[in-house]
This record gives C-alpha cells, structure tokens and sequence, in this order.
C-alpha cells in the first residue's frame, strides 16, 4: 500500500514589505560615513518579522573603486505574527566590502563584493555575497544629475559550508531624485532561499528613502 499524507505548514506567498531609510555624510572627496535601518514583514505591512541597523565608513581610493566597512545588528523573529519570539537569529555581523562602478554608453554598472563575519545565536559563520547591478538614468538633466532611475541588481549568497550556495536575489527599482541630497526609490524583490533557516520570505515591495549629506 501506498499512503500520501498532505502536511500543512506556515508559507508565505503572497507580498511583503521591505523598508530602507540610509543617511550618508560626506566628509571629503574620498572619505564618506553611512548609517542604515530595515524593516520587514512577512505580509504587506503585517506580519513583521525581521529588522536591521548599521554603520559604517566608506573609502574612494579610485574613482571607480570604494572600499566600505561596516557593523550591524540583523533581528530575525519567528514567522506567524509581528515580532514572535523566540527568535530566530540574533546576530552581530561585521563586513568588509569593495565595490566598482563602470559605464557601458548610457548603463551604470556596478559589482559589490562582501565578506560576513556573522556572531549569530546559533554559532558563528562565514558568507560571502556578490550583486551585479545594471541602471540607466532617465529624464531631462537639471542641476549635473537626471530625476529618475531604473535599476536591474541580481545577488548571490555563498559560504564556506556545505550546501555553499544560500540564497539568490533580484531586484527591478525605480528611483526618483527630487533634489541633490535626496533619492527616494520603490521595486520589486523576489528571492529563492536554499536551507536558510534564520529570515524567510520570497516577494516583496521594496520602499527606500536616501539622504546624502555634504560637509
């Protein structure tokens, strides 16, 4: 005899929200800092489950090439309501990362490479991320920059540990810059998880609020 059994389990199809506020001060040419914040949610605007905060500095060495660290703390809590415990990471991680920027006629195109030393609550890890990003500015310029941005980024999420291969990312953004200091941006986020435990969730509407501060 064959038997089947249909087991039910919490999943999350449908959309959730993702929230960005980053503020960055431009000490000199070369030398800038950044602080960041995220909020999401499992539900659209409902079902919270996870925030983040960090800091860093950020080094121009090249005019394509910038060298960034930083240090955060990323909260992920139990799946089913907003902000369920017991969690399900608690974690510390610290991250060098290099970044270089190019253009392709009227592309930008940019490569980030980070290293994550993570001190999570079940133990320390290792992971390792690259993100290609392709965007093209649209609009009429005024005052050296144009007013709208649409972006295409991809993400890939390894580590030293078997099955080596975590997580993949994708993002389509439109930004809009009213002024110099200020971008504000809304996409698409869809992701596939492999064996990842500690943040869940596949789609998600992805709202950011950028502000760029000069000496």
């Amino acid at each position: 005899m064959l038997c089947i059994y249909q087991v039910p389990a919490q999943t999350y199809t449908g959309l959730g929200s993702w929230n960005i506020i980053n503020l960055k001060y431009k000490a000199t040419p070369k030398l800038s800092y950044f602080a960041e914040a995220q909020l999401r949610s499992l539900k659209f605007y409902d079902h919270f489950h996870y925030y983040e905060y960090k800091g860093g500095v950020n080094y121009q060495a090249y005019p394509n090439a910038i060298f960034s660290l930083g240090l955060g703390s990323y909260q992920t809590y139990k799946e089913g309501g907003n902000f369920e415990t017991p969690k399900n990471n608690d974690e510390i991680r610290l991250w060098p990362m290099v970044t270089l920027r190019q253009n392709v006629g009227s592309i930008n195109i940019e490569q980030r490479y980070r290293a994550e030393m993570r001190f999570t609550s079940n133990g320390y890890r290792n992971r390792f991320r690259y993100r290609l990003e392709l965007a093209k500015p649209l609009g009429k310029e005024q005052h050296g920059f144009r007013p709208f941005r649409i972006s295409f980024s991809n993400e890939l999420f390894f580590t030293n540990n078997e099955p080596y291969f975590e997580r993949n990312r994708m993002l389509l953004a439109l930004a809009y810059k009213p002024n110099k200091n200020t971008t504000i941006h809304m996409g698409y986020l869809h992701q596939f998880d492999y064996r990842i435990n500690d943040e869940t969730g596949t789609d998600f509407l992805q709202i950011g609020y950028a502000v760029d501060l000069f000496k």
